[in-house]
């Protein structure tokens, strides 16, 4: 017999198998769909502001979005793997502190913005499989010869440091 945390967890590999959410958290603004049934036709509303709450439970996850839309604020909260949610992107990472972002209800204006949170790439493509080693790939090795400039440029070197203690030495005297 399944227990209802495990048909919880089969229904969720099922959800996610057919769409793709992204990983975002409070603070992010993200873009959501919001698929809309009016009659026989259905259509997709975006729903794009900043991300204050986010909740954690298996298939009850949800989050709450807050926009300002013509001076007053709207917040939504959906239900993560709902069927109404048709795509989630994050349109900007921002910088915070805490899991939720209720302060930002009192605010508006500038002080209602959040620091973006920049992500440094290294080069390197993770998704591309590495090339393999073979011979033709490898660049030819070439040995360097040490050259006679080199051993007066050391000689030199030597002159310079024994020069310095006798300075000092005259300095010392006086």
């Amino acid at each position: 017999m399944k227990t209802i945390e495990e048909i919880n967890q089969s229904n969720i590999k099922k959800i996610l198998e057919k769409k793709k959410l992204p990983e975002f958290f409070p603070g992010d603004i993200i873009k959501v769909g919001v698929r809309i049934t009016e009659g026989k036709r259905d259509r997709i509303q975006y729903f794009e502001g900043v991300c204050i709450a986010k909740k954690s439970r298996d298939i009850n996850s949800s989050f709450t979005v807050r926009k300002i839309s013509f001076g007053e604020g709207v917040e939504r909260t959906f239900a993560l793997y709902s069927t109404i949610v048709d795509s989630i992107k994050v349109i900007r990472s921002g910088k915070v502190r805490r899991a939720k972002l209720y302060y930002l209800r009192d605010r508006t204006g500038k002080s209602a913005r959040i620091t973006e949170k920049i992500k440094k790439k290294i080069g390197i493509d993770l998704e591309t499989a590495p090339k393999v080693v073979t011979e033709e790939n490898l660049a030819p090795i070439t040995v360097e010869k040490k050259t006679e400039t080199t051993t007066k440029v050391q000689v030199k070197t030597k002159i310079n440091v024994q020069s310095e203690p006798k300075k000092e030495s005259s300095e010392g005297k006086k």
